[in-house]
């Protein structure tokens, strides 16, 4: 589908490198980051379904969640402080994520970690402590400034330590992190809620520590990215870095590329204002769209609140958080197919099948509930195996989301970036993410209310929007060498308007053989 797919995935570039045991270990840590986030998205879902947490903080949704002559379903967790509790987070991550681009860019990958880490344990510390909702609120700040720091930083480490043909399955792990932290967030949600006293939420928020300090260790202990070091001025140091990380004496074509990248770089005075250059177009637009298509997939209305959601459909406390338990399994194993499949299908296949899977069962689901729920939100009584074929086919969305847009919607963005707008770029996206997963947070309790049904028909008119997309103006970027990316979007039917090779001329890289050359992407 060369008209709108780009080139071939197989370049005329390819550096020499292996898989080393030395970087996949590496990349394992720092995708460790990626444990905070998902613990986060996994606990504010659970603990908002706990009877004891809502009677404590939030007495008007516990109230009207006990209030069993209430019939309409769709609003008993209609909250405004509710939905601030649980959007605050982003909100905070979005600012903290354009101070990380300049932290980043300066003083290295790490040490945007290692803060990511620390504002994350202070933020658990005082939620985990929590006597008033301000207190709640402070402390999910924090935690939003630490997602800021490491959304901002992890995904980029990985993307430049990863050798070029493993790079799309090493970048997964940050995605299969978050997913397996929503798991883990999800099991100890079930028990905490046993707990006799009602003080079970408290574990639950209080336990975030614990991937903040594996990320908090894991940024001490790592290696800086060579693409990072040579940034700053540390060349000899990270010649020898890439020998290590690649496995091979052999890595001048490799370093020089990086050596040529980071001086075009240091060129560039103002990285923000050159992201509005034309022939950044293309950047530009996927680090904005992508981000905001993953975040209307729907797929937060899953993970924010399912507790909340099959509490809401039908299902008693300790169901609902089974049932919340089972689509975390779901989300690991298919993260895990997309871990495998990558590098080896290609992204543009994973985005558009992951879409098709979506909107069938957005559709399947709109029209299971509607059925049931009707208009006026009182189901009567509920068969459980139509409870369970609506959480089937809940599970079927998770999975498709998992292997397409949940760990692509990370990788991309982090693989098309040239080095000098690299850590402004991935600030966009990481930004542009935490606003939208702020106001799909803020407002979907409210929507659930007056939408109903709809919502999972709201979401699926996105889904088909995003697919298309992906269809028309995403080129495949499997196989391709990060600082060789500008190859795509010269060969695009659409975008190689505006990305020519005037825009990056040849000379400073030669790519060709037998005489044809293209451009370093810098």
């Amino acid at each position: 589908m060369p008209a709108v797919g780009g080139i071939a995935p197989t370049g005329d570039k390819e550096y020499p490198g292996n898989l080393t045991l030395y970087v996949t270990v590496t990349c394992i840590v720092a995708a460790m980051g990626g444990l905070i986030f998902g613990y986060d998205i996994g606990i504010s879902g659970g603990v908002t379904s706990m009877p004891s947490f809502l009677k404590k903080f939030f007495p008007s949704v516990y109230r009207k969640q006990q209030d069993h002559n209430s019939s309409n379903q769709y609003c008993q967790y209609d909250s405004e402080t509710l939905t601030l509790f649980t959007s605050s987070l982003y909100l905070a991550a979005l600012l903290s994520s354009l101070v990380a681009s300049t932290v980043t860019r300066k003083f290295g990958r790490k040490l945007s970690m290692l803060f990511g880490g620390l504002l994350f344990f202070a933020g658990a510390l005082i939620n985990g402590f929590a006597k008033a909702v301000w207190m709640l609120i402070l402390g999910r700040i924090l935690l939003g400034f630490g997602i800021g720091f490491a959304n901002q930083s992890v995904p980029l480490y990985l993307s430049e330590m990863a050798p070029y043909k493993f790079r799309g399955a090493l970048n997964i792990g940050f995605q299969l992190s978050i997913t397996v932290g929503i798991l883990i967030a999800n099991v100890l949600n079930y028990f905490f809620a046993k707990i006799k006293g009602g003080w079970g939420w408290r574990l639950s928020l209080g336990g975030a520590m614990v991937p903040a300090l594996i990320i908090t260790i894991g940024s001490l202990v790592l290696p800086d990215t060579p693409n990072s070091m040579i940034e700053r001025g540390q060349r000899d140091e990270a010649r020898e870095k890439l020998r290590k990380v690649r496995g091979v004496e052999d890595v001048d074509e490799e370093f020089n590329d990086l050596v040529v990248a980071s001086e075009q770089s240091k060129l560039v005075e103002h990285p923000w204002r050159n992201l509005l250059q034309r022939k950044y177009r293309p950047h530009l637009t996927m680090a904005i769209l992508i981000p905001f298509f993953q975040q209307f997939t729907g797929i937060n209305v899953i993970m924010f609140y399912a507790p909340v959601l099959f509490n809401t459909i039908g299902f008693g406390n300790d169901a609902s958080l089974m049932s919340a338990v089972i689509t975390g399994i779901v989300n690991v194993v298919a993260t895990m197919v997309s871990i495998y499949g990558v590098d080896k299908w290609g992204r543009r296949f994973l985005f558009l099948e992951g879409g098709v899977q979506m909107l069938i069962c957005q559709v399947i689901v709109a029209v299971c509930i509607g059925a049931k729920f009707g208009v006026n939100g009182n189901p009567g009584e509920l068969p459980k195996w139509y409870a369970i074929v609506v959480v089937l086919f809940i599970c079927i969305y998770v999975a498709g989301f998992a292997w397409s847009w949940g760990p692509l919607g990370w990788l991309v963005p982090s693989e098309i970036f040239p080095l000098e707008i690299r850590s402004a770029a991935q600030s966009i996206n990481v930004s542009v993410n935490m606003l939208f997963t702020f106001l799909v947070a803020q407002i979907f309790l409210q929507m659930l209310c007056h939408l109903k049904f709809g919502l999972f028909l709201f979401f699926a008119f996105f889904v088909v929007l995003m697919s298309i997309f992906v269809f028309l103006f995403l080129p495949e970027t499997k196989g391709i060498p990060i600082e060789e990316m500008a190859r795509v979007w010269k060969t695009h039917w659409f975008w190689s308007r505006f990305v020519t090779e005037e825009d990056f001329p040849v000379g400073s890289l030669e790519m060709g053989k037998g005489g044809g050359s293209l451009s370093k992407s810098v």
